[in-house]
């Protein structure tokens, strides 16, 4: 396309899972999680906000919320290098309702050490991670916690903080963002505009959707379109 005149902008994988920076991302692989909201910030500038599913793996995040994601911070997080994801954990709840909830799990646990009191709250992967981002030692009985330490456990859970470093590789993206320019090319044939009996379909152009179908609709359309134009 480059060689017959054509501008083609950047290409990036897009629809992709998520590299992350924290050494303890690993020791939740294969943890999926329903139910969570995800925000990822530059500053303090919300660029996504999304509820749903997502996964932890070996190397940081996946899943539908995640992919979704990758479609709209992904060339920004290649420029910045770094983005921070923050997941609530429990968005049903408010910080007033979840330390209420919290309360009532230490009352009944209320002899038993911290680290054995959270197995009704989360799952069991993610326990010993928000022991320590709580900053509450883990052998402290859960009657000597005070109010201030469990507000702590409610901001871990409320605002778990993730950082972004980077995609993960085209083989594992759905799509490709970036192409060929759209204006170079007839919308009505998908002829090119430089080069007579030049087609261009699908993935080679410069469009790109969300999960849904819509690439594949962008796919079938625009494939279509060129080969009833062809014979033209």
């Amino acid at each position: 396309a480059e060689e017959t005149g054509h501008k083609v902008t950047e290409l990036s994988p897009s629809l992709v899972p998520l590299k992350t920076k924290e050494d303890y991302i690993p020791r939740l692989q294969g943890l999926s999680l329903k139910n969570t909201e995800l925000t990822i910030k530059s500053g303090k500038k919300v660029l996504f906000q999304d509820f749903g599913e997502m996964m932890f793996t070996h190397f940081g995040v996946t899943g539908p919320m995640i992919l979704s994601a990758s479609a709209h911070i992904g060339k920004q997080l290649q420029k910045s290098g770094e983005l921070n994801a923050y997941l609530d954990l429990k968005p049903a709840l408010t910080m007033e309702q979840l330390d209420a909830r919290i309360l009532r799990d230490f009352e009944e646990a209320k002899n038993k050490q911290y680290k054995n009191s959270l197995n009704h709250l989360l799952p069991a992967k993610l326990v010993p991670v928000i022991l320590e981002r709580s900053g509450i030692p883990a052998e402290k009985k859960v009657n000597e916690i005070t109010r201030e330490e469990r507000h702590q456990l409610v901001r871990a859970v409320k605002d778990f903080c993730i950082t972004l470093v980077g995609l993960r590789d085209y083989k594992e993206a759905i799509i490709t963002q970036g192409g060929v320019s759209v204006r170079e090319v007839n919308p009505s044939t998908m002829e090119s505009k430089k080069t007579a009996g030049l087609y261009f379909a699908g993935e080679v152009l410069d469009l790109d959707a969300v999960t849904g179908g819509f690439n594949l609709q962008i796919a079938w359309s625009t494939g279509y379109l060129a080969g009833i134009s062809i014979p033209q």
